[in-house]
């Protein structure tokens, strides 16, 4: 009963620190494309990354995807918007890579953030210095 308890226990744990890093970056990434935005409207078509996002400031989820100003897409489903489009797996970055301005997935544990170069042109978006290493003109 001990040994369930403490796995249980780091689990939560392990879960939480992931939450609170995934929230870290999808913070930095939204006020990073968006910085003029006072409230950005968001828009996602998977409820546990709506979760995740819901605790970053200055966010502000809507309904319709064509009101939003970011869009973070799981599932590859064509969606109608104006907004700048974000993914969650590399295989949805690979395929939507015209169009999407980047990804941010978990790799081996590991935390990747890839942005397109072309595509940050195409919306006339400076990224800060910080995050210059994670643009890359081909995938």
């Amino acid at each position: 009963m001990r040994a369930l308890l403490s796995l249980l226990i780091l689990v939560s744990f392990l879960f939480s620190s992931d939450f609170k890093t995934e929230q870290k970056i999808y913070g930095v990434i939204i006020h990073a494309l968006l910085p003029q935005k006072g409230a950005i409207k968001v828009w996602s078509d998977d409820k546990s990354k709506e979760k995740i996002l819901s605790f970053i400031v200055g966010v502000e989820f809507v309904s319709s995807p064509k009101e939003a100003d970011f869009l973070l897409l799981s599932k590859g489903e064509k969606v109608q918007s104006k907004g700048l489009t974000f993914v969650t797996n590399f295989r949805l970055l690979e395929a939507e890579q015209n169009s999407v301005i980047g990804g941010f997935f978990w790799q081996k544990g590991r935390p990747n953030i890839l942005f397109l170069r072309k595509n940050l042109q195409k919306h006339h978006i400076k990224l800060p210095q910080s995050m210059q290493e994670y643009i890359e003109d081909n995938l």
